[in-house]
């Protein structure tokens, strides 16, 4: 049977780290099977799915906190299963742009789960135009679930975008 944990590594950014992780993953006989990795300011992120057997798990998960001594790293581990998908009937991609307000990611996450939607992935960024105005950029990809009318929910984000004043684009992906 094969087990899955998850490890979470921040720290500061510098050359070699994530080498050092596939490295002990792989000396602990474990297959990184998803992973994705970040650089937030200075700080390193890292978030990264392994399996492998009862034994390898538990090997990488006594060796880690040593190794994160080294790079000097904040981690945390979790035991977990693999994902079960649900039966979606389709995918959009929604992105949202224009000038960063707080309070907008709020305002978006929570007219989602207002609607027991499911959020596939959120990637956001702001930055500073020459002109010193911050501006942001809001991607989302959302399952639509078969219960979902999704001409209304198309408005409706529409209507929130320019609720929001921002730009708005959907792209369906199945």
């Amino acid at each position: 049977m094969t087990n899955h944990l998850v490890v979470t590594a921040m720290g500061a950014d510098r050359p070699g780290i994530v080498s050092k992780l596939a490295r002990l993953a792989s000396d602990c006989d474990c297959d990184i099977v998803d992973s994705r990795m970040a650089i937030f300011g200075n700080e390193f992120t890292l978030i990264m799915m392994v399996s492998g057997s009862w034994s390898a798990i538990t090997k990488i998960e006594t060796s880690l906190p040593s190794l994160s001594l080294e790079l000097e790293l904040l981690t945390v581990m979790k035991r977990t299963s693999t994902h079960t998908p649900q039966n979606y009937i389709s995918r959009i991609e929604v992105t949202f742009s224009g000038q960063d307000q707080r309070g907008t990611m709020k305002r978006i996450t929570q007219f989602l789960a207002d609607r027991a939607l499911d959020l596939a992935a959120v990637r956001s960024h702001a930055e500073e135009d020459a002109q010193g105005q911050q501006h942001q950029s809001i991607f989302l990809a959302i399952n639509i679930p078969e219960k979902v009318e999704l001409d209304k929910l198309e408005k409706s984000i529409y209507q929130l975008a320019e609720e929001l004043s921002l730009e708005c684009s959907i792209k369906h992906m199945l």
